[in-house]
């Protein structure tokens, strides 16, 4: 089982939630701590969640919106565990940075109504694809307050560009496999015309052969 697997196991499952997708990142810059207590726990590595929780079904009220959030979480060294630090409601994003729209990059910051964040993804793809999940997100669950996404590629605004590039490698299937009948259909055309015009041909020399038989016997 990978991480990201794991922590939806481990992290969201038990409290009902399901997690919508994960990238693996490191600071951009050290955070600036006044104090430094000792005894701390050691290296770790983190990762930025998405996730939504569905409510269960009221006796009074219909079934609540789901609602969205983005958790950070933390594995420590040595430790097959995951723990849940901080959370915030989805309401509560209002900037995503991509750093540069004209190519594929790691770097990103996240500015929440209280926090900002300046983070490396593990590789731009991870970034890309963890982006892509989050503005389709943001799009289906908030009504209102959508946080604005600046210096981000175009792949990324389309939220389920994943989606859309499997619909159309269906289509483009679907298409070719049209052609080669249309194709097909166009060959066995040209036999059936080809095989009309020999049997044509043979029942024009068959009578021509009988008539002269008939006019031999004559």
């Amino acid at each position: 089982m990978n991480a990201k697997s794991a922590i939806s196991k481990e992290i969201f499952a038990p409290h009902d939630e399901r997690m919508l997708g994960a990238v693996q990142v490191k600071r951009r810059t050290k955070k600036k701590i006044p104090f430094l207590a000792t005894g701390g726990q050691g290296e770790y590595l983190t990762y930025i969640c998405l996730s939504v929780t569905c409510f269960s079904i009221c006796s009074v009220t219909n079934k609540k919106p789901a609602q969205a959030s983005i958790t950070k979480v933390k594995q420590f060294e040595g430790s097959t565990s995951f723990v849940r630090r901080t959370q915030w409601m989805l309401e509560q994003l209002r900037q995503v940075n991509g750093i540069d729209p004209n190519r594929d990059s790691p770097e990103f910051d996240l500015l929440f109504e209280n926090a900002f964040d300046q983070w490396v993804a593990n590789t731009a793809s991870e970034k890309c694809t963890f982006f892509q999940v989050l503005h389709h997100t943001c799009q289906r669950y908030l009504t209102d307050k959508k946080p604005e996404f600046i210096n981000c590629q175009s792949k990324i605004m389309g939220g389920n560009s994943i989606l859309h590039s499997a619909a159309d490698s269906v289509t483009s299937a679907v298409q070719k496999a049209s052609q080669a009948l249309n194709e097909r259909g166009e060959r066995l055309g040209r036999a059936e015309e080809k095989t009309e015009e020999l049997k044509n041909s043979a029942q024009q020399f068959a009578e021509t052969a009988h008539k002269v038989r008939s006019r031999q016997g004559k």
